[in-house]
């Protein structure tokens, strides 16, 4: 039997119809989409056209900020303190190498580098794009740089890049006057005006360096850049130079800053002299101090914690923020107030036995002088420092006069000085007692405060203001640092003006005359106790020593400073102007720990007087 397959015909017209109608809907589709593309192209070509436009132009063209020129800082006699001298960086563009570790050991073969350099580098890498320049190595020497140089040629990528640090170059001189700059943290960078600080790395952070930023830093300059579209320069379209800082002329005097600060030996401690005729801070010493340049770019981490750790505390401004008791430094200002009160005639006598007691208590208030002192008046209790005169004075006055009038001089409050970190020091009251302790004031605690003991705390710059003051007969100027401002692209040359300041509350010359001729006398004369600075002396001094205890000692105790740890001995004080009729210096100086005024800090002031009045020229 025979078989035929199955035959189906095809329906053209159906197949037709299917293939019109999808080619209806693609072209429907079509149309929709052309319509889509067109009209976004009419927006953005027509409608949005200056919008993008001006985004397409930012794409192409950037503004990059050009740091300023920080003005250079001198002393008085122009000698350079702070100055921007060329730095050298080592920076990788790691998009021309082709073994970024391998670079770097090549590099690690002709110069040093440290563990925390490449850390530093790979963290930098992290956030950089390939064509930017990351720096690997700062602060090159001139042989580290010569090295590279001369192996640049087999290393592609490998950059040296000079620009301007700062620079001190008296080094640790001046330290804590001048101050430093270092890297803009994140706490500053909130603070900051961003727009003028842009580009720029390194702000002052304390000294003259931080209360003159806005002077130093100036005003920073910006150029347009034509870029690709990786953010690569091309050219440069436009250039708006930055105006540099200014210039600023101080009233130090490095040479007298120097005599000053190698004055003190190994001893720690702190020397601020001012001239009282207009304010002018001639030296400001703390005693350890410290190189300044370790800061600028870093300091590492070994040489903070030296710096951080030692016990002498280099980094403590004791000029400004040391508070000490002032000791019998204070006791002129005491007689004064006993003269200006009337609580006190300058020739009448007590007797002084070695100790002083007061009614219905049975402890004695001793004196320095084992013996006593026998008769005294205001004149002698001042050159040999009589503590029992001074009980019994302070106790006559008592100590709300003590603390108003003293207020007068300057004492417990900030002195204004243009540099930061000054504390106010303390002067103490009733009120203030029971303000801070919650306790009533005792007479004892009088008779203590009036030999610049107890409570009472001053700075060595109060100390050096109040000497100042009293030199002139009570003509006050605020303490200050900046002597002139110099713009560096002109001859102009602004002298900073000293400004009054309120006098104390003393109406008698009588009275300024008698103090400060017993002062005379604690340097000139036969019983003052600091009679051995007199000797060859060609111009005349009026001063006042002072020992101020670091701890308290027992009624049946004595003091043996040879039994004493040396942290523990007196400090040693010592004020004074000179010379006596036209005052031109006036001097404060502590030495902690140093025992005796008259031993150790007077002849310190010695050796400042005679520098400034002397061998100024030198």
């Amino acid at each position: 039997m025979k078989h035929y397959k199955h035959l189906t015909l095809k329906d053209h017209v159906r197949e037709t119809q299917i293939f019109n109608q999808r080619l209806i809907v693609a072209a429907v589709i079509l149309v929709i989409l052309t319509a889509l593309l067109l009209s976004r192209l009419v927006y953005l070509q027509i409608i949005s056209l200056s919008h993008f436009s001006l985004l397409s132009e930012n794409n192409r063209v950037n503004i990059l900020p050009i740091p300023p020129t920080r003005g250079l800082i001198y002393d008085h006699n122009g000698i350079l303190l702070a100055q921007n001298l060329p730095s050298f960086t080592l920076e990788l563009v790691t998009e021309h190498m082709h073994d970024v570790e391998e670079t770097i050991r090549q590099i690690g073969e002709l110069i040093t580098l440290s563990e925390e350099d490449i850390k530093r580098f790979n963290k930098n890498r992290r956030h950089k794009r390939r064509f930017e320049d990351i720096p690997l190595r700062f602060r090159l020497n001139d042989e580290e740089v010569a090295r590279i140089a001369v192996n640049q040629y087999r290393m592609p990528g490998v950059n040296i890049h000079a620009a301007l640090t700062r620079h001190y170059p008296l080094g640790a001189l001046g330290a804590h006057a001048i101050g430093y700059v270092g890297r803009i943290n994140v706490e500053e960078l909130r603070n900051l005006d961003e727009s003028n600080y842009s580009g720029t790395s390194h702000i002052g952070k304390i000294g003259i360096e931080r209360s003159y930023e806005d002077l130093l830093h100036g005003r920073v300059g910006m150029q347009k850049v034509e870029t690709n579209a990786q953010g690569k320069i091309l050219r440069v379209l436009e250039r708006t130079l930055p105006v540099p800082g200014k210039n600023l002329y101080l009233n130090l005097d490095v040479k007298l800053q120097a005599i000053a600060e190698d004055g003190f030996g190994d001893h720690t401690g702190a020397l601020v002299a001012i001239d009282p005729r207009d304010g002018a801070v001639l030296a400001l010493v703390s005693m350890p101090t410290y190189d300044p340049n370790l800061f600028v770019n870093g300091i590492s981490t070994r040489d903070y914690s030296q710096l951080r750790d030692s016990p002498d505390r280099p980094l403590f401004n004791r000029a400004l923020r040391g508070q000490y008791p002032p000791g019998s430094t204070i006791k002129p200002f005491i007689g004064l107030a006993g003269l200006e009160l009337h609580e006190v005639n300058p020739t009448e006598e007590i007797s002084c036995p070695g100790w002083y007691m007061l009614k219905n208590d049975p402890r004695r208030y001793r004196d320095w002088k084992k013996t006593g002192h026998g008769k005294t008046d205001l004149t002698r209790a001042i050159v040999e420092s009589c503590d029992v005169y001074f009980y019994n004075l302070s106790l006559e006055l008592g100590i709300e006069n003590m603390h108003d009038f003293l207020a007068t001089f300057g004492l417990g409050k900030r002195t204004g000085i243009d540099i930061g970190g000054e504390k106010a020091g303390l002067l103490p009251s009733s009120a203030w007692k029971r303000r801070a302790h919650q306790l009533p004031w005792f007479p004892g605690e009088t008779l203590i405060t009036g030999i610049g003991q107890g409570f009472m705390l001053t700075t060595p710059l109060q100390l050096a203001n109040i000497t100042a003051t009293l030199s002139r007969h009570g003509q006050r100027r605020q303490p200050h640092m900046l002597y002139a401002i110099e713009a560096p692209d002109s001859s102009r040359f602004d002298v900073i003006p000293a400004a009054p300041v309120n006098p104390p509350a003393v109406a008698s010359e009588d009275n300024w005359n008698t103090i400060i001729q017993a002062m005379k006398q604690v340097v000139h004369g036969i019983h003052g106790t600091a009679r051995r600075i007199s000797h060859k002396l060609p111009y005349t001094i009026a001063g006042k020593t002072g020992t101020a205890q670091v701890f308290g000692i027992k009624q049946d105790e004595e003091y043996v400073e040879e039994d004493v740890s040396k942290k523990l001995r007196d400090h040693a004080l010592f004020i004074g102007f000179a010379p006596v009729d036209d005052p031109q210096i006036a001097v404060a100086v502590i030495v902690e720990n140093g025992g005796s005024g008259g031993a150790t800090a007077a002849p310190i002031a010695r050796k400042v007087m005679d520098q400034y009045l002397l061998n100024a020229g030198s």
